[in-house]
């Protein structure tokens, strides 16, 4: 009876592997972008990062609000993808969008998303239609839901 229980493990790992997309930053861009009537919360984290790990719950609640869409781009190495950052989503039930930034040229897109940015993470990019901001601290939860509360009309 290892068979169905292996079978299942395989099924699960990869189907969280598709919740799961690797995006160079190109494909990643767009959604650092987008005009709608949303706040966009974006939030650029690691799994081995402990700051990141402790402000990951207030993203998640974000996530649960009206009119905002939280995404976590995760930073991890893509050779962890399955060995760390699934077996991390699952354990944490993590509920907001995640993709995986899979692109080398760091220099570019770090400049790219905040010219002021030094690529320390927990980072934050927060917009909505009207306004944009980065942040490259960590939140206390009330800290994240005021600030994000500042963006709605």
């Amino acid at each position: 009876m290892i068979f169905p229980k292996f079978f299942i493990f395989i099924s699960f790992s990869l189907l969280s592997a598709q919740t799961v997309p690797s995006l160079s930053y190109a494909e990643l861009k767009p959604l650092l972008n987008q005009s709608d009537d949303k706040v966009h919360v974006v939030n650029f984290w690691a799994t081995w990062c402990a700051p990141c790990i402790k402000e990951l719950p207030y993203f998640e609640a974000l996530n649960k609000r009206k009119n905002i869409e939280v995404l976590l781009v995760s930073l991890d190495f893509p050779k962890h993808k399955q060995s760390r950052l699934l077996p991390f989503i699952s354990k944490n039930k993590l509920q907001s969008k995640v993709v995986l930034l899979d692109d080398v040229d760091e220099n570019y897109w770090i400049n790219d998303i905040n010219a002021n940015w030094s690529g320390a993470i927990p980072a934050t990019l927060i917009y909505n239609s009207q306004k944009r901001d980065f942040y490259e601290r960590s939140f206390t939860k009330n800290e994240l839901l005021n600030l994000v509360e500042s963006f709605n009309p």
